[in-house]
């Protein structure tokens, strides 16, 4: 992520500049960083979730959000776009701005070579200060392969990952379940191909 010029912004002058923006960005603490542009298999595994998740709430009282929704983080006063979202029962709208939410239960966000570090640490030390947020998920685009944190007391959290496209992920904070395969479904991974002049 790139610093745009200026070197500190309000939360007001960012969302000014977001309304016009031709591409979105992230605001973090006073300083606001351009977007990257998303894959076609970052936006396949995240569509094919989303799609999963409405589908299996569909008379439940769970809702769910691409990245077009906004989330803001008061603790770090950080604006994000998650690449999904859920949130049980009502969303809870930041100064009633009906763009920006405050209360997902579970955020999942695709990975991309740019950003994989900060979402694993940065991202996920300030979603974890979110009252509401239960469980993360993170999906490599690069390859087969899912990391799950959900939340089991004050502060603590339990980990697991998954590896084949025959496992299935199992949410522990909403009632949903899904394979590897359905969220990987028409995923193209790079062929690694090495070089002959490497030998």
């Amino acid at each position: 992520m790139q610093l745009t010029e200026q070197q500190y912004y309000s939360p007001e002058e960012y969302l000014a500049l977001e309304e016009v923006a031709d591409y979105k960005s992230e605001y973090i603490d006073g300083q606001i960083f351009p977007m990257t542009g998303g894959s076609t298999n970052h936006n396949q595994i995240a569509g094919n979730f989303y799609a999963e998740l409405i589908f299996a709430f569909k008379k439940l009282d769970y809702l769910v959000y691409m990245s077009d929704v906004r989330l803001w983080i008061a603790k770090r006063r950080i604006y994000t776009y998650p690449d999904v979202m859920i949130v049980a029962g009502e969303p809870e709208y930041f100064n009633n701005r009906t763009d920006t939410i405050i209360n997902p239960k579970v955020i999942i966000e695709v990975l991309s070579d740019s950003t994989k570090g900060y979402d694993k640490s940065g991202k996920f030390a300030a979603y974890r200060t979110l009252p509401s947020l239960s469980e993360y998920i993170l999906i490599d685009q690069t390859k087969v392969h899912v990391e799950q944190f959900y939340k089991t007391g004050k502060k603590r959290w339990s980990f697991g990952e998954y590896d084949a496209e025959d496992e299935a992920i199992a949410l522990n904070a909403v009632q949903f379940k899904i394979s590897l395969d359905d969220i990987y479904n028409k995923v193209k991974f790079e062929q690694q191909e090495v070089s002959e002049e490497c030998y």
